[in-house]
């Protein structure tokens, strides 16, 4: 029960929770979710007995107020671990308008570890909608927003439901420059570490057993992009990961791949391409000439929309910072050059 108080500079509220389980399960281990979200609220907590005491900015206070309350409704139905709060306090910064509970309660999956998999902010949400809703979806957006691991857990959860009979995982075999002749092996095994991070996703969700006899019977296939030439595919769910390494040819070639009953998920980091030669990558250009078609979704996820350690959110928005910084400084460069050029002529014609 909250009680706000005047103060000379700020507003204090006192809230109790009366259920020693809950208590904790809100606050954490010696208090560190509370003290999380007083950071991320820019607030004062303190914990005494059964009750939370928060002292701020009235504004802030209140969103105090209200994530506690949200956050104790969804406690009663599963756990929630600190970095989650937290995302769901900014989450409610961001967008007042929704409900924790209708976040979290949009489930997709329960892994092999009894993991409850869902949305954990408002683009997360508009992706799995979209993924439920269109049979062509783009995810693009920086490492670590959950794009391809909500597209696999999805496809699983199709597969479980019988929506489809079958998965395909598939990534262009281009990282950071390298080629695959000068790796070790034959060709599976030097495809193998490009395609690693699907088989570990594969394997978050399922149990090893179950993984091993799908791919066995053709159920769950891993292959490199290349693999999908003159295939039709019927009646599957198929993720392209890390599509910003296909070319436009290779995205025209897997996106016509689609047949009856399927459904794609295409997902990349337009800031991430490592195809050669200055090559146009395939998701710019799906992104460029897709975008008006019925039926294709484009969702976009940002650096606050990073799931992984908080500090990959820094490292991103750093990276995006210098990048537009480079960007602007290359368009002022051209944009002097033109007018150089433009006094030249003029000199010329003159």
């Amino acid at each position: 029960m909250a009680k706000p108080q005047a103060g000379s500079t700020h507003t204090i509220a006192d809230i109790e929770v009366t259920d020693p389980d809950m208590l904790l399960r809100l606050t954490g281990p010696n208090a560190e979710h509370l003290r999380a979200l007083g950071a991320e609220l820019g607030l004062q907590v303190g914990l005494r007995g059964h009750t939370i005491r928060a002292q701020g900015s009235a504004a802030e206070v209140a969103l105090m107020q209200r994530v506690l309350s949200e956050l104790l409704d969804v406690l009663a139905d599963r756990s929630l671990t600190g970095p989650e709060m937290v995302r769901a306090a900014r989450t409610l910064r961001s967008h007042p308008e929704i409900r924790l509970r209708e976040l979290f309660d949009d489930v997709v999956l329960t892994t092999v570890s009894r993991r409850l998999v869902a949305p954990k902010g408002v683009a997360q949400q508009h992706y799995v909608r979209s993924i439920a809703r269109d049979d062509v979806v783009f995810g693009i957006g920086p490492a670590g927003t959950g794009k391809t691991y909500l597209a696999m857990a999805m496809a699983v959860r199709a597969l479980q439901r019988q929506d489809i009979k079958r998965i395909i995982l598939t990534r262009p075999a281009v990282e950071a420059g390298e080629r695959l002749g000068f790796l070790p092996g034959d060709l599976a095994e030097k495809i193998n570490p490009y395609l690693r991070p699907l088989y570990d996703a594969l394997h978050d969700m399922m149990d090893f057993e179950s993984v091993t006899s799908l791919m066995q019977r053709g159920t769950i296939e891993v292959a490199p992009l290349a693999f999908m030439r003159g295939r039709t595919l019927n009646d599957s769910f198929v993720v392209l990961d890390e599509a910003q390494n296909a070319t436009a040819e290779q995205m025209k070639m897997f996106l016509t791949r689609l047949g009856f009953g399927s459904k794609a998920v295409v997902t990349g980091d337009v800031t991430q391409v490592d195809l050669p030669d200055g090559r146009r990558s395939g998701l710019r250009d799906a992104e460029s000439l897709l975008s008006n078609i019925e039926g294709i979704s484009f969702c976009y996820f940002s650096d606050v929309d990073v799931v992984r350690h908080p500090l990959v959110q820094r490292i991103v928005r750093a990276y995006d910072e210098r990048d537009a910084e480079r960007e602007a400084a290359r368009a002022a460069r051209e944009a002097e050059r033109e007018a150089d050029l433009e006094t030249q002529r003029e000199q010329e014609s003159n």
